[in-house]
């Protein structure tokens, strides 16, 4: 019995283990473009921090994959559009300007627009009743 309960104890451990992605181990200059990129994406599991920030499954994935870009010679305009047609616009922190994107940039300032309308039509409203009361 007490065998057991090593084996099952050594299959635990063993399995635990295996399961942990851990980043690999690269040069200092690799190193440095690797926290520069994962500074400037997004991690696709938390969606509010950094790859650098996350310490998800899929984070350490995608580091290890930028790292293999880079030491593949790949610039890191080539990394960001290869994760971008990847993953899609959203893997970046600073999406572009375009038809997809439009009403993310501009969506606010539309709002901000039509509060300040509305609020200038309810004063002239309201502006309009008082002045006709006698």
């Amino acid at each position: 019995m007490m065998k057991l309960r090593y084996v099952l104890l050594t299959l635990v451990v063993t399995f635990s283990s295996l399961s942990v992605a851990t980043d690999k181990p690269s040069t200092a200059a690799t190193e440095v473009r690797l926290k520069r990129l994962s500074t400037e994406l997004r991690c696709l599991v938390c969606q509010n921090s950094t790859l650098a920030d996350s310490d998800a499954e899929l984070a350490q994935d995608l580091r290890n994959e930028i790292r293999t870009l880079i030491d593949g010679g790949k610039t890191d305009e080539e990394v960001v559009a290869f994760l971008v047609a990847r993953y899609g616009d959203f893997v970046t922190f600073r999406p572009p300007v375009n038809a997809n994107t439009a009403l993310l940039w501009f969506g606010p300032f539309i709002m901000l627009f039509i509060g300040a309308l509305v609020l200038i039509l309810m004063l002239k409203k309201r502006s309009a009743v008082l002045g006709a009361e006698p």
